[in-house]
């Protein structure tokens, strides 16, 4: 019973969040789309325009993910557990929204500086807007995940791929426990939600040994590295998490290193 309870209420959040999102996504892409040009002007109405919208937005999905661990938590323990509610901050990166989502107008500008036409600009445009807005919303989950599972007395939680989209990342890393004490890395583009772990004890940190075997020899087969236990490479050679300035930890593929100033060509 109470595994088709859990489900259920999966299925419901799943779809409630999917919705959200796309339609948050129409939203900002139209609105963005039919700015008459891309200046500091226009950049400056967009967001006067979007954002009310957008934080609307990251506030339901803090309160749709809260009622949904709540009651997850609650099932779990058999006890009653009310949902008190989350707190977001209005700058869940640290920096003023206006200006993160005023870089899609710094990306059409650079891209007609770089010699693209108008059309082409604005795809440009839109593929950053798209990325900034899925990634605030993710963020808005897992900040709110955090402090939903920590009230209610969770130590661990895995990450659950939706949908049929998930990655070779959160393939591996959903084979994986983390502690609620730690913020879920996330990556552009990312979907997964968080489920609590029932108990108090630790798992050990892979919890799902088939699918982290699987994912290894699919890596294996790619890549040409194996060994009999299905288990190299290690996961941890793979995948690492890495402290971005803004969105926190990512996850990311240990060949991949962010740019820094030391990556700026020096000029006499």
């Amino acid at each position: 019973m109470a595994e088709a309870f859990q489900a259920a209420l999966t299925d419901r959040y799943t779809t409630l969040t999917q919705l959200l999102r796309e339609r948050l996504m129409a939203f900002v892409q139209a609105a963005f789309t039919g700015m008459a040009a891309y200046r500091d002007a226009d950049a400056a109405a967009f967001t006067a325009q979007v954002l009310p919208v957008v934080l609307g937005a990251q506030s339901q999905m803090g309160a749709l993910t809260d009622a949904y661990l709540t009651a997850m938590v609650a099932d779990m323990l058999g006890t009653p557990v009310p949902a008190a509610g989350v707190v977001l901050p209005e700058a869940l990166r640290g920096t003023p929204p206006q200006e993160v989502y005023g870089r899609p107008f710094v990306t059409v500008r650079a891209a007609i500086g770089a010699g693209a036409d108008l059309p082409a600009a604005i795809a440009q445009g839109q593929v950053r807007l798209r990325s900034i807005t899925e990634t605030d919303m993710q963020l808005a989950r897992t900040q709110s995940a955090r402090q939903s599972m920590s009230r209610g007395g969770v130590r661990f939680y895995r990450r659950r791929m939706t949908g049929t989209g998930g990655c070779a990342l959160c393939t591996i890393a959903s084979t994986q426990r983390y502690r609620v004490a730690d913020l879920m890395p996330i990556h552009p583009g990312c979907h997964c939600r968080p489920e609590p772990l029932p108990g108090n004890r630790d798992p050990g940190q892979v919890i799902d040994e088939q699918l982290l075997k699987d994912a290894h020899d699919a890596i294996a087969r790619d890549l040409g590295e194996s060994d009999r236990g299905g288990r190299a490479p290690d996961y941890r050679d793979v995948i690492i998490t890495r402290e971005h300035g803004e969105l926190g930890p990512l996850l990311a593929v240990r060949r991949q290193n962010f740019t820094g100033p030391g990556d700026i060509p020096q000029t006499a």
